[in-house]
């Protein structure tokens, strides 16, 4: 079934199409509206207000008419259900917030609200986005749009899926250990985790607060570049928000002054001299021979446009899956330990004392993998147990981290890789191992822990589940506040490639 937005390629077409007055506002968000009722298969959305969002789109019209449109004025856009929401419910995938509806905007929310966008609603996630699979949502497991039996990834899967579906352009997601790239990847779009900081965290309920940070997803580089200018910028509101980087403010207009002057339109070889830096420890056991084989080729076409490949090591890669999972988890349990039942969340309905009431809500409101989690969590912070095994991640952490200035320091300006190791696996194959879904974040993890920006964009298919084809992702990884070249070098990509206007139904 052809859906509205297959005649638009990205947000610049539509823009011209709105410019022009092709369409209205009001007509385009009534279009995606009666497209998201009919995809309902999908779960990707878990709230829609449709008084709401033609509300919003009756002031980008007004803006519209009086010739104040600016880049995203109209344009189509989800929330995660991390972000909280005036006017549609956040949950965070849970029980526990079931019915939980925010007096206020999360910041992100707000930045994209300011620049005239219209949310078409909130998409699922994992349960305070822990998970890899989108399978731990209180709503139920999201399905990939490429294979309905296969997840779209996590934890923003529905925010990934309802892009790559072509119900909305672009969508809000975050991104604590790959749950923005991971979730690209595995859906055939693009995601960007910018540098931790670059983005405000305050409105966005806290997972591991030293990990998560918020992004965007979209069909394009270039589209990435306009969300994640709209979302960036310093917020007083957030302690760990920054101020300024390597000099410069850490402003809206920043993120497209950088794409703009990374990218050279007029050279053959727009990427000459370009080193890109290739980890031995992303191409060991475990990647599969086909997800290797569509890097590869990726890496190829960069070496046309002008690239050099440099072999590097980042010798402490197999280190950050126990790092991060004992770190993450230590955060979550101390993160989640406000959902008592006394103030926030779920109360059960039987209880016989304060201590019961805490226990059972608890144990009603959270579902398997994060009481897993906040188990985990507080082992690893227990006495006696702290300096083993908490400290003991946090110097890896800073040993991963150590890895990545050495390797940007001489050897190379971005390092590249597979995203996962395999494509996206079978809704519900995973559950009998209850860590292999943990496996799948490899290549991912390592960033959030050095708090570096990556992105993800499509870069081939290889077989699935059923030997369907499935798309595979191109991660690309740059130094401290280089989201700007990041999105310039995948957008030079794009410029000769097609892997990212592929869409699902269409022959591969």
């Amino acid at each position: 079934m052809a859906l509205f937005l297959d005649q638009y390629a990205d947000i610049l077409a539509l823009r011209h199409a709105l410019d022009n007055k092709q369409i209205s506002v009001k007509e385009l968000t009534q279009a995606l509206l009666g497209d998201i009722k009919q995809n309902v298969n999908l779960n990707a959305f878990v709230d829609v207000q449709p008084e709401l969002s033609l509300a919003q789109a009756e002031v980008a019209e007004q803006s519209l008419a009086r010739g104040q449109a600016g880049a995203l004025t109209g344009i189509p856009l989800g929330h995660k259900d991390i972000f909280v929401t005036e006017g549609w419910r956040t949950t965070a995938g849970s029980r526990m917030l079931a019915n939980y509806h925010s007096p206020f905007d999360a910041t992100v929310v707000h930045a994209l609200l300011k620049a005239q966008t219209v949310s078409l609603g909130k998409l699922s996630c994992d349960e305070f986005a822990m998970g890899s699979g989108n399978e731990h949502a209180a709503t139920g497991p999201v399905r990939n749009p490429w294979d309905h039996e296969v997840v779209p990834g996590g934890s923003s899967g529905g925010s990934a899926a309802a892009v790559a579906a072509g119900l909305i352009l672009g969508a809000t997601g975050t991104d604590t250990g790959g749950s923005v790239r991971q979730p690209a990847a595995l859906s055939g779009i693009c995601g960007i985790k910018p540098t931790y900081g670059v983005a405000s965290r305050f409105g966005m309920i806290a997972y591991a607060s030293s990990l998560d940070q918020a992004g965007v997803m979209a069909r394009s580089a270039a589209d990435l570049a306009l969300l994640l200018d709209a979302i960036s910028g310093f917020d007083p509101r957030d302690a760990t928000s920054i101020e300024t980087c390597r000099g410069v403010a850490n402003a809206p207009g920043r993120i497209l002054s950088d794409y703009a002057r990374f990218n050279d339109t007029k050279n053959t070889q727009p990427l000459a001299g370009l080193r890109i830096g290739v980890p031995t420890e992303y191409f060991g056991d475990g990647l599969n021979n086909n997800v290797a084989q569509a890097v590869e080729q990726a890496l190829v076409v960069l070496e046309s446009l002008g690239a050099k490949r440099v072999s590097i090591s980042l010798p402490n890669t197999a280190l950050s899956i126990p790092a991060y999972y004992v770190i993450a988890p230590a955060e979550a349990s101390s993160n989640l330990a406000r959902y008592d039942a006394v103030r926030y969340g779920h109360r059960t309905e039987n209880y016989t004392d304060l201590a019961d009431m805490s226990a059972r809500s608890r144990t009603e409101g959270f579902g398997e993998e994060v009481r897993k989690r906040i188990m985990i969590g507080t082992y690893v912070l227990s006495h006696g147990y702290y300096d083993a095994y908490y400290l003991q991640a946090q110097r890896v952490r800073r040993l991963i981290a150590q890895d990545f200035q050495r390797a940007f320091a001489d050897q190379c300006d971005v390092i590249m890789g597979p995203v996962t190791p395999t494509v996206a696996p079978a809704i519900g194959s995973l559950s009998t191992d209850p860590t292999a879904e943990w496996l799948g974040d490899i290549y991912t993890l390592s960033v959030n822990l050095a708090g570096l920006p990556g992105l993800s964009i499509p870069c081939g298919f290889a077989p699935g589940h059923r030997s369907q084809p499935l798309p595979v992702g191109l991660q690309m990884i740059g130094n401290y506040f280089d989201e700007g070249r990041l999105l310039a070098v995948a957008h030079q990509f794009q410029l000769v490639t097609d892997w990212h206007q592929r869409r699902p139904g269409a022959p591969t």
